[in-house]
């Protein structure tokens, strides 16, 4: 005897009140039952519908993120808001055909698909580039173009930023940037760890009171747990306001490691202009105007083991967020969080030092489609570790 799959009573297969969904009859007690069904079919198939506008998402990559790493709840919000999914032997299981209508991802707890999941709570998104003609600095230079601003406004007292060591090229070296000469030689990307951290202790020891962060994400989260802290810092932290510019990352990677992969093809680090990652490739640009690219894959075994575990591609923490994923080329992508961040970067954008636009919905696309390959690399980990 079939069974009512509203109020759960068993009925006669020979009631008036019968429902299809999808190929499969459904019966009922009641015309309220009945009802009941139809109604949350009906938003069902609207969300399907909605769905199938947007990225084609099938039971397949449900498996591969959720399923086979091991991290199914089993609630059963899939097998709830699709026919074709089941619970069995303590797993989700296809049991027929696939749309890949995405209702199953979108309905899991596990899975992250918002825009405030994959990179926190944002005012604003930008494109932006650096309006200072002689400026020369990374994807717009736009993060140097605001320290210089607020120095130059007496907005802030000093900033902590990461420069090069004189003695050994490209090997990162925190700073306290207390002049207009010192930022602008901070300038550039530097993918391996530095000690920002105490840097800032420094310059809060020496009575600065407003002073702009720069850092990645788990050097942000640093600063954010010590403003927080009542464990002997908060004494230290009173005494400042600490501005907090985030800069995207998806990988660090030891100097040492940096440096013998490059040394392995004949390249000295101090024949090095600038260095980028983009599209997973490891771009080296030589002083003799030279462009050299690498697989990001030779980096491997000198990655930092804290990056395998980071989900937090944007800096979620910051005041504002910079990275060169989203805008056109020569541009840096900008997320305004906070209202003192938002705020001042308005203020250099209407000062003439930063020149801005909004952000179009297909380049936001990008940073979020990478922000969720960042939240969902450490269960794929998980996955390598098992094979």
């Amino acid at each position: 005897m079939p069974l009512d799959p509203i109020c759960k009573k068993i009925v006669s297969d020979s009631t008036e009140y019968v429902s299809d969904y999808g190929g499969k009859p459904y019966y009922f007690c009641s015309p309220e039952c009945k009802q009941k069904f139809e109604v949350l079919e009906k938003s069902v198939i609207r969300l399907k519908r909605n769905l199938s506008d947007k990225e084609k998402i099938s039971f397949g990559k449900l498996k591969r993120d959720i399923i086979k790493p091991g991290i199914c709840t089993l609630c059963g919000a899939c097998a709830a808001s699709c026919e074709c999914i089941t619970i069995e032997e303590g797993k989700p299981k296809l049991v027929g055909p696939c749309k890949a209508c995405g209702v199953c991802y979108y309905q899991c707890p596990r899975t992250i698909t918002t825009e405030e999941g994959l990179i926190g709570n944002i005012r604003y998104a930008y494109a932006a580039k650096s309006a200072i003609p002689e400026l020369k600095g990374q994807d717009g230079g736009v993060v140097t173009s605001l320290l210089l601003y607020a120095l130059d406004e007496g907005l802030i007292d000093c900033a902590v930023v990461t420069g090069q060591s004189k003695e050994e090229p490209w090997k990162p070296m925190p700073m306290v940037a207390k002049t207009r000469e010192e930022i602008l030689e901070s300038g550039g990307s530097i993918y391996s760890h530095s000690m920002t951290l105490e840097a800032l202790m420094s310059a809060i020891k020496q009575g600065m009171n407003s002073i702009a962060f720069v850092g990645t994400s788990c050097n942000i989260d640093a600063v954010t747990k010590m403003q927080k802290s009542s464990h002997g810092l908060l004494h230290l932290f009173m005494r400042a306001k600490v501005l907090k510019l985030g800069l995207f990352c998806m990988d660090t990677f030891s100097y040492e490691g940096i440096k013998a992969v490059l040394e392995s093809y004949g390249i000295l680090l101090e024949d090095v202009d600038a260095m980028k990652i983009r599209k997973g490739k490891f771009e080296v640009f030589l002083e003799n105007g030279e462009t050299r690219t690498f697989e990001l894959s030779e980096f491997d075994e000198y990655r930092s083991s804290s990056c395998k575990f980071c989900t937090d591609l944007t800096g979620e923490n910051s005041d504002i967020s910079f990275g060169g994923v989203g805008s056109p080329k020569g541009w840096t992508t900008v997320l305004a969080r906070s209202a003192m961040g938002y705020e001042i970067f308005k203020e250099a954008v209407d000062s003439g030092y930063i020149e801005a636009k909004e952000l179009t919905d297909n380049e936001l696309e990008k940073v979020l489609n990478l922000a969720k390959m960042k939240k969902v690399q450490m269960y794929a980990l998980h996955m390598r570790e098992k094979v």
